[in-house]
C-alpha cells in the first residue's frame, strides 16, 4: 500500500470509528423493539439504494444488465458481466438477510415500498455524494467510492452483538455483510491513491473524504436514534485522530 493510501486511510479512519462507537452504544444500550424496527427500515433503503452516482439503485441496474446481456462477448467483456451480476447478487443478499430480520421481529410481510425508509440524514449524504460524483474531478469521484460502506465499521460492530434469536440474525446478518465488505475499502484507497501526483491532489482528496464522512457520522446517528450527540461523536473522532498523529511521531 503505498503512503498516499495510508495518508488517506489515517484521514477517514476517525470517521468510522465513530460511526463503530455508534453501533456499539446502539446495541449496548438494549434497544427497544421499536428501535430495531426503526434502523432495520433505514438500513435496508440504503441497500436497495447504493451510492448515488454510481448505482441507480438495484432494481434499475438489473434492467441495465439485462439490456446488455446482448452484448456479452461483442462490446462487454463476459469476465466484467459475471462480475457485475456477482456484485448485484451480493447487493440483494444483504437486503434480504436484515429483510429476514425485520420480518422475524413484526411478523409481518414486508412491504418494500413502505419498509424501507430514506432518513433525513440519510438524504443530505446522498445529496452529498452526488455532488461530489457528478463535480466533475476524478478526485472526488474516487473519494465518494473509497468512502462507501464505512469501512464496514457498523457491520464490524453489530456482528459482535449477544442474545437471543432476533440478535443471532443480527448477528449473522452482521457478520456476513462484514466478510463480503472488510476489504472494499483498501481497493477503494488504492485506487484513490492511483490519481495523486501531489500534495495538493492528497488536500483535495482529503477535502471531500471529510465532508462525505462526517454525514456519514450524521446519518449514523440519526438512524440509530442518537445513542450519543453529535458532540460525543466529534469527540471520538478527536480522539482517534490524536491516537493516529502519536503513532506517526
Amino acid at each position: 500500500m503505498s503512503d498516499y493510501s495510508q495518508e488517506l486511510l489515517d484521514c477517514v479512519q476517525p470517521y468510522w470509528e465513530a460511526e463503530a462507537a455508534i453501533t456499539a452504544k446502539f446495541f449496548n444500550n438494549a434497544p427497544s423493539k421499536e428501535d430495531h424496527i426503526y434502523w432495520l427500515k433505514a438500513q435496508l433503503w440504503k441497500e436497495l439504494h447504493p451510492v448515488d452516482g454510481y448505482f441507480s439503485g438495484i432494481q434499475k441496474e438489473l434492467y441495465n444488465l439485462a439490456e446488455m446481456f446482448t452484448q456479452v462477448d461483442k462490446t462487454i467483456d463476459r469476465h466484467q458481466y459475471s462480475f457485475l451480476i456477482q456484485q448485484m447478487l451480493e447487493e440483494f443478499n444483504h437486503y434480504v438477510l436484515f429483510a429476514d430480520v425485520l420480518e422475524f421481529l413484526t411478523q409481518e410481510k414486508i412491504d418494500i415500498g413502505k419498509d424501507t425508509v430514506q432518513l433525513p440524514e440519510e438524504k443530505k449524504l446522498q445529496q452529498i455524494r452526488h455532488r461530489y460524483f457528478t463535480s466533475g474531478s476524478p478526485f472526488d469521484k474516487a473519494a465518494v467510492l473509497f468512502t462507501e460502506g464505512g469501512g464496514a465499521a457498523m457491520f464490524r460492530e453489530g456482528a459482535k452483538i449477544k442474545g437471543g434469536k432476533l440478535e443471532e440474525m443480527i448477528a449473522r446478518a452482521m457478520q456476513v455483510i462484514y466478510d463480503d465488505e472488510k476489504d472494499h475499502f483498501h481497493e477503494g484507497a488504492k485506487d484513490a491513491s492511483a490519481l495523486i501526483k501531489n500534495a495538493e491532489d492528497v488536500e483535495t482528496m482529503k477535502q471531500t473524504i471529510i465532508a462525505v464522512s462526517r454525514q456519514r457520522v450524521a446519518m449514523r446517528l440519526d438512524m440509530f436514534r442518537y445513542p450519543m450527540s453529535m458532540e460525543e461523536a466529534e469527540a471520538v473522532i478527536a480522539k482517534v485522530q490524536e491516537d493516529i498523529k502519536a503513532k506517526q511521531a
